[in-house]
Parts: C-alpha cells; structure tokens; sequence
C-alpha cells in the first residue's frame, strides 16, 4: 500500500537548513514560541540568532560531528534553542526522558557515550550528578536557566561565538538518539539520520496541513520523538507559533488552550479521555480549536467522537514509532469525513505498508469487503531508522535485508485501504489458545460511565496460559463486581475479565502509552 498523495521530493538537507536556511527577513518577527506559563515570546529571528550562537559556542568547546551531547529538559522555548543548537554544531543530540532518575539518565549518557550535558534547574539535582558520574567536565554541562556555578543559557549565547562551518551528511550521519520508550522491554537507542527527520517532517507538512497563523499547544514533551518531529520540527517548518507546557496539568492545559486561542492540538489518548469525560472542560471556553490528533497509542473510536462532539473539532489519529521518525501513517487533515476514526488513516507520502502473517511472513491482500485477518504491519520509506545503537542484533531482528521495519503491531485493513491498528504483538494476551488484544477490552472499559482510565493486561496462570485483568481507575463510587459484568456481556468468553483491580491512576510514559510491564510487576510482585 503506498500514499494516495504523490511522490514527495526530499531534500537531502541537514535538518537546520530544512527548518531555516529559507527563513525570509519578513518571517523574521513571526513569533516562534510562547511559554505557555508566562506568556513570553521569541520570534523567529531571535530564534534562530540564538541557534547560531548556541552551536558558536559548543563549537568552541571542541563540540561537533562525531560528539554525542544529551539534552534534559521540559519542554520550553530554551529546548529549541539547544536542541537544534547541537545539531547546528554538527553534533548529535541524545533526548533524555524528563521523569529519569539519576540512575537511568547516567545510563542512557554512558550508553550514547555523550560528552556534554545539557538540562534546567528543576531537573539539575539529579541531572547534573548523573552527567558528572559519566566524566562529563564542569565546562561542558549547561543548566540553561541558571543552576549552581554551571554555564547558562544566556552565558553561551553572551560569548558571540559564529556558527561553525559544518554541513551534515544528511544520509549517513545521526541527527538524534532517542531512546524506545521500553514499555515492552529494555530501552534501546534509536539512530536517526538527519535525512529521517527531514523526511518525516515533509511527509507530515504533506499530510497535517499546518499554516503559519495557527497557534499549536506543545504538551507532549520534546524529547519524544512525537514531540520533537509532529510538534516542534512541523510546526517550526510551517512557521507557526508553538505554545509550550513543561508538563500536563490539566487544569493548565485548558486555561492554555482558552487563553492563548490555540487552533491545534497534539494529544495522546488519556488527554482525550479527559477532554471527553471530565466536568472541568465546560469552563473554559476552546472554541478557537479547530482540530486534536491523537497519537502515541490508539484512539477508540467512541473516545474520539465524543471529543469531536464535545468540543466540535476534528478528531484525526496517526500512528508511528521512534525508529520511523515517528510517523508511518495519519488521517487528513480537512479530509477525515468518512474515514472510521479508529483507523490510522493511510500510509504518509513516500511510504510503503504491508500487513503479514505473523507466522508465515506472508503478504495479507486488502479484502474486497469487511476487514481482513490482522497480521504485523510491516513499514518501508525513508523515516525508516539507521538501526539501534551499537546493537546489531535487536537491528536484525527488526529490520529486514530489503529495507522493511517489523513495526511489532498487529493490525488489519478493510476494503478501502483504512489500516487498524489491534493491539502489540508483544503485549497480546494467550488464553486458551486465543489472542485477546488489550485496547479491544479497554476501549470498552473507557466507554463506560463507571471507568475514568483503564489498562488491561495478561496475569500468568499455573498451567503457563493468561488471564485478562484489568486496573482501573473508578469514575464514581467503585463497584468491581458492576465493571466485570458490563465488560464481559460484551465480550466473547475467552476475552472475558477475570478480575479487575481499582487503582488511583494508570502509569504511563511521558508520551502516553501505558506501561504494561509495570502493571504486570504488581501482578507477579516481581
């Protein structure tokens, strides 16, 4: 299956010159950023004068291609300027997850082997040992708003230093390591080449259709590679205005959306569960939004309508992951209507999919009606991710000799081409020889008015087989033995809960997905 736009040319550009080498002097006062908290702006022109001057001064520091610098940060105007200073420097960026704990940052640094830090004083008093831990000098660590004697924003950009003369080889050279989110396993770093991002970017200007008068909220943070290409990197191409939230309050969030007039929003599934559910969202007033995209795990159809109709947006789903830059398919942007809001739309331009079957590796053709047997979708293109970090092995597992990426989701087509994503394969429940797939069972869980959240996952039995429980976070006064029997009247009998547990909230990583492994260690008390 191919995209229903045409080819898009791509070009073989560093991302910096992507983003801003056409930037035209009267785009320069076109506002950038607004700190969504206090309401400061940074134009364009700013921006990318303080870009220089961040890579000028790295550059000094004997910082460029070939160097690896971290990046520890919530999502500000500030992480523009560093993000896209390192890769202005010829540098690669490794994005490290804003809820680490010291441990896991100092992993992740030694891991990318990163020979500068940088962070913000909320973060430094775990950041900040944790980059020493590695070897890190004092002279190559930035705390960009001010922490302890440590080098600031303000301090590097003070130096004056020029721009480095360095091009990327945007083909070979890696842009960015982010690191899997590891809701099924061990985090792994993802090599990214500055081509991938270039492209991904323009598959997604392709297809979301951003303008440079709309207002885009950045709650998702930015060193997820949702937040850091669909939100930052799209938006700063389309020279629209980013309103940044260094965390989601939910309250803040819509006092942001009402205050700021904001017309787009990037959310993942629980954001929309609140948006559907909560009583808060009747005082403010959002009629300035024009469309939500859901991504980072899949919408339940009913969970999107009721968004749409509660607040009278376009509701679109897209589906990615970090080692496709991240977005492989999404829904149109102006052109949903009859498109089911459960699938992920079509492949984006320069994009090829296939479905196969699980065992066999063989090719699942499009039915000519209803909805085909599901099988693991299978991506090519050139988001398609370098390989993982000095790991050939998990590298051939996922990446076939012909240039396909075993996305590791199970999904299926029906006759209109419409790809539906079922659930992980990974993450798939064996009971009785069956295949219960999770996000069925909490899509139904989520529609009920007794559930605010839900997360289902396998409980080990005896006998070596699976159950399925569900953790759940109560919406009024808790009645388990209600929850299981609403649930399991609508469920054939293998997919049937076996219990279901009450929990005050649902973990999840910072880009949303719910962390399974963590619920099944309460199951095995592992």
């Amino acid at each position: 299956m191919h995209a229903p736009e045409p080819e898009l040319t791509i070009p073989d550009a560093p991302v910096y010159d992507l983003l801003f080498a056409d930037l035209r002097d009267e785009e320069r006062d076109l506002v950038a950023f607004i700190d969504g908290r206090t309401g400061d702006t940074l134009t364009y022109g700013a921006l990318v004068d303080a870009i220089d001057a961040f890579a000028g001064a790295f550059a000094a520091r004997g910082i460029g291609p070939g160097d690896v610098v971290s990046l520890h940060a919530v999502n500000t105007p500030a992480f523009a300027i560093a993000f896209h200073g390192i890769l202005r420097a010829g540098a690669t960026a490794t994005t490290v997850n804003a809820l680490f704990t010291p441990g896991e940052i100092e992993k992740q640094l030694r891991m990318a082997r990163a020979v500068a830090h940088v962070t913000v004083s909320p973060l430094a008093p775990g950041s900040v040992p944790a980059a020493q831990a590695t070897g890190i000098p004092a002279e190559r660590i930035v705390v960009l708003d001010g922490w302890d004697a440590f080098p600031t924003l303000r301090d590097l950009l003070a130096e004056g230093h020029p721009a480095p003369d360095v091009t990327p080889e945007a083909r070979s050279q890696v842009a960015v390591i982010p690191f899997s989110s590891g809701t099924t396993g061990l985090p792994k770093g993802v090599m990214l080449s500055h081509r991938n991002l270039v492209a991904n970017v323009q598959q997604c200007v392709a297809r979301l259709h951003v303008s440079p008068q709309e207002r885009l909220l950045a709650v998702l943070p930015f060193f997820h590679i949702y937040g850091m290409t669909v939100l930052l990197n799209l938006a700063l191409r389309a020279r629209a205005t980013l309103v940044t939230m260094p965390r989601f309050d939910l309250e803040e969030f819509l006092r942001v959306l009402q205050d700021h007039r904001v017309s787009y929003a990037f959310i993942a599934p629980p954001i929309a569960v609140a948006l559907a559910k909560h009583p808060l969202v009747d005082q403010y007033d959002l009629s300035a939004l024009r469309t939500v995209f859901s991504g980072a795990a899949p919408l339940d159809e009913r969970l999107g309508r009721a968004v749409a109709d509660r607040l009278g947006v376009e509701v679109l789903q897209g589906y990615g992951m970090t080692e496709l830059s991240p977005v492989s398919h999404a829904m149109v942007r102006g052109a949903s209507d009859g498109v089911p809001l459960s699938s992920i739309g079509p492949a984006v331009p320069g994009t090829e999919a296939q479905i196969v079957d699980i065992e066999t590796h063989a090719v699942i053709e499009v039915p000519e009606e209803g909805r085909s047997r599901s099988g693991e979708l299978w991506v090519r293109g050139p988001q398609v991710m370098l390989g993982y970090l000095d790991n050939p092995e998990a590298t051939a597992a996922c990446l076939t000799e012909d240039g396909w990426l075993r996305t590791g989701d199970i999904a299926a087509y029906d006759a209109s081409g419409a790809v539906f994503i079922v659930d992980r394969l990974k993450e798939l429940i064996k009971h009785k020889g069956y295949q219960v797939a999770p996000a069925e069972l909490e899509a139904l869980l989520l529609a009920s008015d007794r559930v605010a959240d839900a997360a289902v996952v396998g409980e080990p039995l005896e006998d070596g087989d699976e159950a399925p429980v569900a953790f759940v976070v109560p919406q009024g006064e808790p009645d388990a033995d209600a929850v299981l029997a609403e649930l399991n009247g609508q469920v054939a009998p293998y997919k049937k809960l076996r219990r279901v547990e009450f929990v005050d909230a649902i973990p999840k990583s910072a880009s949303g997905k719910i962390l399974r492994k963590d619920l099944k260690a309460r199951l095995t008390g592992e």
